[in-house]
């Protein structure tokens, strides 16, 4: 078995990954052909990976012209304990009012308690009146998964 396939996770280890994570890398390709990379919390719906931001942002422009992305979300800092998924995409923009703010206010639920603390059941009223507000400036991007890597270097034992 080669060193790639040791270190690849299954679908249900990127799944469980994917869901204790919070924020993704997303690269989209400017005009220009560079790569434009940015963070961003995230929520999965299904399968798929969503996020909501500025309608008028650099990254929204970029997948205008072309929906092509790679997302990426990492943990880790010692070599032996590196682990992540990557992901290539199509994204699909949504712009409907009410599909970003429900989105927008499941972004926000699921950011809104530290790490290890019981989630909160619903936003308090005043949070979700700043999500609304937001809603009107944003949009909703849905990435759909083309091509993905995975790599869990825990998997190596501290043998390398």
């Amino acid at each position: 078995m080669s060193r790639r396939d040791e270190i690849r996770m299954d679908d249900a280890e990127i799944g469980a990954f994917l869901h204790e994570q919070r924020t993704l890398i997303c690269a989209t390709i400017g005009r220009d052909g560079s790569p434009h990379v940015m963070p961003l919390w995230y929520v999965l719906r299904d399968d798929d990976v969503w996020v909501w931001t500025y309608a008028a942002s650099q990254k929204v422009r970029n997948l205008e012209r072309d929906p092509r992305a790679t997302l990426q979300v990492e943990a880790g800092e010692e070599y032996a304990e590196l682990r992540g998924v990557m992901l290539e995409c199509d994204a699909a923009i949504h712009r409907d009012i009410e599909t970003v703010a429900r989105l927008g206010a499941e972004i926000m639920l699921r950011n809104a308690t530290p790490r290890g603390e019981p989630p909160l059941a619903e936003l308090p009223d005043e949070a979700r009146a700043l999500v609304d507000a937001q809603a009107t400036k944003r949009v909703a991007l849905e990435f759909i998964e083309r091509h993905r890597a995975s790599w869990d270097h825990r998997k190596l034992g501290g043998v390398y």
